[in-house]
């Protein structure tokens, strides 16, 4: 069967070319007979893999010698409360409330501490991004905690809130690798990886050295500790190995296109194809305000649900899936990751403009 093009929001698009090499070594990894499924942790074997993976992370991020890398589980979702058990010394946090998984992040800092909501687009659907150059942040603020790419709702910050010399905490999830990112403007960057990079299990931490310390809220368990994890390299326990072994993989497939740079203007270059339609359409229209739409996360609507409806059917037969929006919100989504090619959206506006010219 052909691969069909997969617009899912994550787990999402991988790249052919490393889905293929992952297959060619399932059984046997460089000779050693068994699967890196298979293989232990603690072997010098996945020691490479793992170490190399880092290597090339860093390389493509540019990241800083006093930040570590941290390959954890969990998802992104655990990490909404690791971040206020280790980070909260203080007992305060400032958020500012974008979307669906700021607003979790949010309401599970609140179990910890005082955390307020300084700034919120919820009043217009979170179809935007607040003004963040001049926020109420608390003087006591520990961090200030964003959602940089909002998955759901397609958004994205062009500017990053001014902190007030507070650490930004961002989660990337979906903006994972898209464009280069200046890691030093962070004081913690992280995202799941099933997004923009590999399988879902994994969640990468690129977190400032010096906020890895002892002094944890009390009752932090062991695992959900930064500091666990970073005195261990990752390897505190078992890892999502397999996981960490395709994300390696896709990290060579970075550097090979250019790096980061290049993802960006490559990313530009599908959106534009995408969001030129919208603008143009008589049916179709996107429902994020200009300024902040994102690269990866293209939402729209038709305006009546039971065409949406009829449209994602008639999309999924001919072979573009994953098109309905999000439960929350309704509508379509294409999610348009760095694997997707730029073929695939080619392919999915002409279908938009077919369907649009059947059903006007």
């Amino acid at each position: 069967m052909a691969r069909v093009y997969n617009f899912s929001a994550g787990p999402a698009v991988l790249p052919e070319e490393v889905l293929r090499e992952a297959a060619e070594e399932m059984l046997d990894y460089k000779g050693c007979g068994m699967s890196v499924m298979e293989m232990s942790h603690r072997s010098k074997m996945f020691e490479t893999i793992i170490q190399e993976a880092e290597a090339d992370l860093r390389e493509l991020m540019n990241i800083p010698d006093n930040y570590k890398v941290l390959f954890l589980q969990g998802g992104a979702s655990q990490q909404f409360a690791m971040i206020p058990m280790n980070l909260m010394k203080h007992g305060v946090a400032d958020y500012i409330i974008t979307g669906q998984w700021a607003k979790k992040a949010y309401q599970e800092a609140c179990l910890f501490g005082n955390a307020k909501a300084v700034a919120s687009s919820a009043d217009k659907t979170f179809s935007y991004i607040p003004d963040c150059s001049d926020l109420p942040i608390d003087e006591d603020a520990d961090y200030v905690y964003i959602c940089e790419n909002n998955t759901i709702y397609g958004t994205k910050y062009k500017t990053l809130p001014n902190t007030k010399g507070k650490i930004l905490v961002s989660d990337v999830s979906s903006c994972f690798l898209s464009e280069p990112v200046d890691v030093t403007k962070y004081g913690v960057i992280y995202g799941g990886v099933q997004k923009n990079i590999g399988p879902a299990g994994v969640v990468i931490v690129i977190i400032r050295e010096d906020l890895i310390t002892e002094d944890v809220l009390p009752g932090t368990p062991t695992m959900l500790r930064y500091k666990t994890h970073a005195d261990a390299d990752s390897l505190y326990n078992t890892p999502p190995a397999y996981g960490i072994y395709i994300c390696g993989k896709v990290f060579k497939w970075l550097k090979k296109r250019g790096g980061l740079a290049a993802m960006k203007e490559y990313n530009e270059k599908k959106a534009k194809i995408l969001y030129d339609f919208l603008d143009e359409s008589r049916l179709f229209k996107g429902t994020v305000r200009k300024e902040d739409r994102s690269l990866m996360n293209v939402p729209f609507v038709t305006g009546d649900v039971e065409l949406d409806a009829k449209f994602v059917k008639e999309a999924k037969a001919a072979g573009f899936e994953n098109l309905k929006g999000h439960r929350t919100v309704g509508g379509m989504r294409a999610s348009i990751y760095n694997a997707m090619p730029i073929e695939g959206v080619e392919a999915l506006v002409a279908f938009m403009r077919k369907f649009e010219a059947e059903n006007l």
